[in-house]
């Protein structure tokens, strides 16, 4: 089948450049300063320049030539029909901890997509593996210089990743790190942790290797294998005990020390999850080197404490505060997963102290959909809130990533208004940061002191 030329433009934002060029939805972008455009990387990489010459092709075949000056990486205002321009790249491995293996049947079709697509990486900071990659591949991001890219790496014993990855060639692809250190890409790894087989000496391997990337290898997660009781005919895979998650964190927090005093950076993490098993207190913010790998689940219970307690503290310093303890007179529960439950008592009783009118019930949600052994919020399904929350007051926050991204949908296909008319309550949606979680408890807006009938924050984003 012969490929369609060029690109078709979705939208045009008003008062853009291509707005006043006349560019109009319906038309075809064909190249950009003589070069055809492969890709969203193409593209945005050529249109850097102050000086462009644009071709696009109108619906009935006309071909315009833009002449076109703007400020350096001033957009276009073009919005394409793919984000990507281009097809997804699925993911090509059948890793043994893959989460997609273990979900359910009969679930909405996009969960079921493996992406393994490198354009993701810089454009949304997913993780990829580099299995899909080819040397081409590598050289234009080394000669558009993108950056970061998010690499799931899992070990750098050859062998052993292909075994993880039941890939052949996924030894191969790690000579990519070395390619990308050579021409200062900056880089994050992952590993993800499986028992018995990635961690004890095989950690340590690939935790020294990584370092030899620093420092344009900027950060490494360590996160737990999640484990769904959905895992009929895969290999098998335990959770770590407590006594095993203490083990993981001593090795890292040792070569932390050791990097530090070399490069200035901790670069190695464990993720929140580890802290928790090992019944830990979580790091100190200054570990966490500005919370590089906040969305993969490393820092994200310390930034929040940080981001509550200092909100707190700055309303109760206000001349408002006074007036606004007496005011708050309400009840409400906190639904959140077993990982947060735990801090989110000690942020709703630092609340309820502040405010003595103010009545906050957290609970704890086991996951029964997907397993107990799955303990973020992230993966909680409308159900599992409906069966287990006990109406306290008349509203119920929730984490917003539970939440399809800005969607009212949960995995399950439940809406917030399904799970609010199961329970009697208003069901609000609240966002990560720690000031959002204080304001959506006093049912208050940013500004000091002002009300907001309409409260609700969905700018959710999944882990």
């Amino acid at each position: 089948m012969k490929k369609e030329k060029g690109h078709l433009i979705k939208e045009v934002i008003p008062d853009s450049i291509a707005d006043q060029m006349e560019v109009a939805p319906g038309d075809i972008l064909l190249e950009v300063n003589g070069e055809e455009i492969e890709d969203v990387f193409d593209y945005r990489f050529l249109i850097k320049d102050e000086e462009l010459t644009v071709l696009i092709e109108k619906p009935d075949g006309e071909q315009w030539e833009l002449e076109i000056e703007k400020d350096y990486e001033e957009e276009l205002g073009i919005v394409f029909e793919n984000d990507l321009m281009s097809e997804y790249h699925s993911c090509c491995n059948r890793c043994i901890f893959c989460f997609i293996d273990q979900m359910p049947p009969n679930m909405r079709e996009t969960l079921y997509f493996k992406d393994d697509d490198s354009r993701l990486s810089f454009l949304q900071g997913n993780y990829i593996t580099l299995t899909n990659m080819k040397e081409k591949d590598i050289d234009r991001i080394i000669r558009f210089h993108l950056a970061p890219i998010n690499i799931s790496v899992h070990t750098t014993n050859p062998e052993l990743r292909c075994r993880m990855l039941n890939n052949r060639f996924a030894g191969r692809s790690l000579a990519y790190l070395k390619k990308l250190y050579d021409h200062q890409i900056e880089m994050n790894g992952q590993i993800v942790l499986c028992k018995g087989v990635n961690d004890g000496a095989e950690l340590e391997r690939t935790m020294d290797d990584l370092s030899r990337y620093l420092p344009f290898m900027r950060s490494v997660s360590v996160v737990p294998a999640g484990v769904t009781r959905f895992r009929e005919g895969l290999d098998p895979i335990e959770a770590f005990t407590k006594e095993e998650a203490c083990d993981i964190i001593d090795r890292i927090e040792k070569r932390q020390k050791l990097y530090f005093e070399k490069y200035g950076l901790h670069f190695i993490h464990a993720s929140d999850e580890f802290y928790a098993c090992a019944g830990r207190e979580y790091p100190e913010e200054e570990r966490y080197d500005g919370y590089i790998q906040l969305e993969n689940g490393v820092g994200m219970m310390r930034l929040l404490r940080e981001e509550f307690t200092e909100s707190l503290r700055t309303r109760m310093e206000s001349p408002e505060y006074m007036q606004e303890k007496e005011m708050v007179r309400r009840e409400l529960t906190i639904a959140t997963g077993k990982l947060a439950c735990g801090l989110l008592n000690q942020l709703a009783d630092l609340a309820m102290k502040a405010y003595p009118h103010l009545k906050i019930h957290v609970c704890g949600i086991r996951n029964d959909f997907f397993g107990e052994s799955i303990t973020v919020s992230g993966l909680i399904t409308g159900q599992d809130l409906v069966h287990q929350v006990k109406k306290a007051g008349d509203t119920l926050l929730i984490p917003s990533n539970m939440l399809r991204m800005g969607e009212e949908v949960f995995l399950d296909d439940l809406t917030l208004t399904d799970v609010g008319t199961a329970l009697g309550m208003r069901v609000v949606p609240v966002d990560t940061p720690g000031e959002d979680l204080l304001c959506a408890m006093l049912e208050k807006d940013y500004s000091m002191g002002r009300e907001n009938d309409n409260f609700v924050y969905i700018n959710a984003y999944d882990r």
